[in-house]
């Protein structure tokens, strides 16, 4: 059983930053990939970024391309997701998900239903 700890939430002002982890344990290797997606109130979970495990490769939704950034420590199974320039608009709960089977292609990894493990999440407020 995948277990998945997010931290490093709070509340940040507009154009300024955060830095998300996901600890995971119990089982990591089992996935080719982990992402993080977010949840805002009243709103559908939507992807934000992901990570395969072998290569590295990272993929980003576009509203937060060359604002956001993935990345992992296999020695530590911990997962990152640096966040800069944050807008109003990116405030909601941060999940990291882990489980991932499959091609590795962005249509996949941004379906949330083909992750198996998701963590509690993680606050983000972004606001003056």
């Amino acid at each position: 059983q995948v277990q998945l700890v997010e931290s490093g939430g709070g509340l940040v002002q507009p154009g300024g930053s955060l830095r998300l982890s996901c600890a995971a344990s119990g089982g990591t290797s089992s996935t080719s990939a982990m992402g993080w997606f977010r949840q805002a109130p009243g709103k559908e979970r939507e992807f934000v970024a992901a990570i395969t495990r072998s290569a590295g490769n990272t993929y980003y939704a576009d509203s937060v391309k060359d604002r956001f950034s993935i990345s992992s420590d296999s020695a530590k199974n911990t997962m990152f997701l640096q966040m800069n320039s944050l807008k109003d608009e990116d405030t909601a709960v941060y999940l990291c998900a882990a489980g991932f089977w499959g091609p590795t292609v962005l249509g996949r990894l941004k379906t949330k239903i083909n992750y198996s493990y998701w963590g509690q999440g993680t606050q983000v407020t972004v606001s003056s």
